[in-house]
């Protein structure tokens, strides 16, 4: 749903009671009879911890407000019936197959993303049949905030429920179901993706952000006690098209994954564990990958970008441990912060790292664009305590730390400097800790 004044637009969550009532209603304009069941997945945002997830390292993300939600009918046929409107009211789109038909890259576009999971599911061994499902969405397309991992997980859940494949409200379970997403999304939409945003549609809770380590699996529910001591989280869609993303993507991941060869680690994040946590640690890794990538014929402009991936994954592992601390120390009331002492303090020294977090992504891992560059620095300028581009980059949204209250003047401020810039006008949403996947009726 979305608000505007004259000022900045602003992308509002719709209540779960309207939008299961919208999904119910498309489903029964479109199929004959009543769903089983309505469901609901939200979109995320990564407070920090930016392509650490293919790394094998840690991420922070938190479930947003913004869901997508599936009014969903088993069937035993094998058919997929699926009707989806990108928010409510739009314009429906329909799409019809056969499970036999599904498989690595078929079908394509959207409905990847649902008849996917059952495929999963079943490669996995389960019973999965077919289904109809009627689809509304209020996660912002195209800006990074996950909204193909909500519609994966509201799927899964809805099938997991009604053919009853496991305890659905158990953790471990979750697990199962986003690794069948991730592998829906991987392998028959062909889109790369780390495991991040379908974990936290499906694992996350309300007011707390999800501390998942990407190489085990193993999360932890970090408290985020941000309203109770007057701050909040603003999300800036820059609305810029993602350039190149999918080819860039890649180059990351594939540079990320030479480094770790080169330093004869499996994954990149072993090199943090190397490096023991200290700057010099850091700085040896850094100095034996450059050795180890000359050695093996790497150019020298090639060596210095393999050094300068790994460094983001060093320093940003840092990061996402320094603000789980921070947000520990918060929650627990015994809290000593660079900015003073108190719960307060503790939190508002988040925002610095938030803003190195950006750097090291511009500068290291350089996936920001000038439209991401532009919103964080007015961000900042406007009052907000640190700010970063969030999500793959090149494109999409930035989170930025304010103080409650502000969020409109904030919006505004970057709102102005984005169109002064000549750059797409930017919409904003409120982003509150909110609980995961779940069954709505």
């Amino acid at each position: 749903m979305t608000t505007t004044s004259g000022g900045p637009t602003w992308l509002e969550a719709v209540p779960p009671s309207r939008a299961a009532e919208a999904a119910a209603a498309l489903f029964a304009e479109h199929w004959e009879g009543a769903a089983d069941g309505v469901w609901s997945a939200p979109g995320r945002v990564n407070l920090i911890g930016e392509h650490l997830d293919y790394n094998g390292g840690p991420v922070l993300p938190l479930a947003l407000p913004h869901s997508t939600v599936a009014a969903v009918r088993t069937r035993t046929d094998g058919v997929l019936r699926v009707v989806s409107s990108a928010d409510l009211g739009g314009e429906a789109s329909v799409w019809q197959g056969h499970l036999s038909e599904v498989g690595p890259g078929a079908p394509e576009g959207w409905p990847a993303y649902v008849a996917g999971v059952l495929w999963a599911l079943r490669e996995a061994g389960h019973d999965v049949g077919g289904l109809d499902a009627a689809v509304v969405s209020t996660v912002p397309l195209g800006a990074g905030l996950s909204s193909s991992a909500a519609l994966e997980c509201v799927v899964a859940l809805a099938v997991a429920d009604l053919a009853a494949l496991g305890e659905t409200s158990a953790d471990a379970f979750r697990a199962e179901l986003a690794a069948a997403c991730v592998r829906a999304e991987n392998e028959v939409a062909r889109a790369s993706t780390g495991g991040m945003d379908q974990a936290a549609s499906l694992r996350c809770t309300a007011e707390h952000a999800l501390l998942l380590d990407s190489a085990t699996g193993a999360v932890t529910q970090v408290p985020l006690p941000l309203a109770e001591h007057g701050r909040a989280l603003l999300v800036m869609d820059t609305r810029a098209p993602h350039r190149h993303s999918g080819g860039e993507y890649g180059s990351r991941r594939a540079a990320s994954e030479r480094a770790a060869q080169l330093l004869g680690h499996g994954l990149l994040a072993q090199a943090v564990d190397e490096a023991g946590g200290t700057a010099a640690g850091a700085e040896a890794v850094l100095s034996r990958l450059r050795t180890a990538a000359a050695q093996a014929g790497e150019g020298a402009e090639r060596v210095e970008e393999l050094v300068r991936r790994t460094r983001h994954v060093l320093t940003e592992t840092a990061r996402v441990h320094q603000v789980v601390s921070l947000l520990t120390a918060a929650a627990e009331g015994s809290c000593v912060g660079l900015s003073g002492v108190g719960a307060v303090a503790c939190i508002d020294d988040v925002g610095p790292v938030l803003s190195a977090s950006h750097a090291s992504m511009r500068d290291d891992y350089e996936i920001s664009c000038p439209e991401l560059d532009v919103v964080c620095s007015a961000a900042e300028a406007a009052g907000a305590l640190g700010a970063r581009m969030t999500g793959g980059g090149f494109g999409g949204s930035a989170v930025a730390l304010v103080r409650a209250g502000t969020e409109q003047a904030v919006a505004a401020a970057v709102r102005a400097a984005a169109l002064e810039a000549g750059h797409p006008e930017p919409a904003f949403l409120r982003a509150l800790a909110s609980p995961g996947a779940r069954r709505l009726r």
